[in-house]
């Protein structure tokens, strides 16, 4: 499994990744098989510290911007050092990037497999553009929303990522099964006891009757993303339509 790096000015905003569930565990090496977490700071490969990390921007405005050069250097000096660039997939979050979705998980857990990941965590007003052109070559978007910082958005991008590797959960069928798998939203799920809430858990759930059980939930799915999540069966529906063209 090769190395996933993450340049953040605040590592320790990772730390709930590592003390909670069954993510946490993985990280810690106590089940499955995931990607090393490797922080680099910035802040380190400057002469000033933190205070040098970014700047006033060009031609005014509000805020301050990460500086390139300082990126650079971390980049370089901090994550490839002896290797190759082009060995490499860096990845920037923000506003400009295709939006995270389970395909894109699925996606990036497979990278992760075969190629050393970098993820640059921006602040303040952005990073210098000159860093972005000459070194990312990935955009992803958690939503059109703004926040105070990338980690904030990678820690769920993460936390999606790392479910799906092997051993990480405990059965081998819970990520098959989930919402957005590609077949709309799950399932509605019961436990005990069998009655709560006023409500007694359906009857075929109780029947052992597996093919039942299999047929109801696939209908379950399908009133439920109809009704919660219409946007879903319409994408379906174009992405089948736009198959059959071909």
């Amino acid at each position: 499994m090769k190395t996933i790096h993450i340049m953040t000015l605040f590592p320790q905003a990772f730390d709930f990744l590592f003390e909670t569930g069954v993510v946490g565990s993985a990280l810690r090496g106590e089940r499955g098989d995931v990607p090393r977490l490797n922080f680099v700071n910035p802040s380190d490969y400057n002469d000033k510290g933190f205070k040098g990390v970014d700047a006033a921007p060009y031609g005014g405005g509000a805020g301050q911007v990460m500086r390139a050069d300082c990126l650079e250097r971390a980049l370089l000096e901090g994550i490839i050092k002896d290797g190759q660039l082009s060995e490499f997939d860096i990845i920037y979050l923000g506003p400009r990037g295709k939006r995270f979705d389970q395909g894109l998980a699925s996606e990036l857990q497979k990278a992760c497999e075969q190629r050393n990941i970098v993820f640059i965590c921006g602040r303040y007003e952005g990073i210098d553009e000159r860093f972005l052109q000459r070194y990312v070559n990935r955009h992803i978007s958690l939503g059109d929303f703004v926040l105070s910082g990338g980690e904030l958005g990678l820690i769920p991008i993460l936390d999606a990522v790392f479910r799906l590797m092997p051993g990480v959960l405990g059965n081998s069928d819970s990520p098959v099964e989930e919402s957005f798998d590609g077949n709309g939203l799950e399932f509605p799920q019961y436990t005990k006891p069998q009655l709560a809430c006023g409500e007694e858990v359906p009857k075929v759930l109780l029947s052992g009757h597996h093919e039942n059980i299999k047929k109801w939930r696939h209908q379950q799915r399908l009133e439920m993303t109809k009704l919660h999540r219409p946007d879903l069966v319409k994408e379906k529906s174009c992405e089948a339509k736009e198959k059959r063209k071909k």
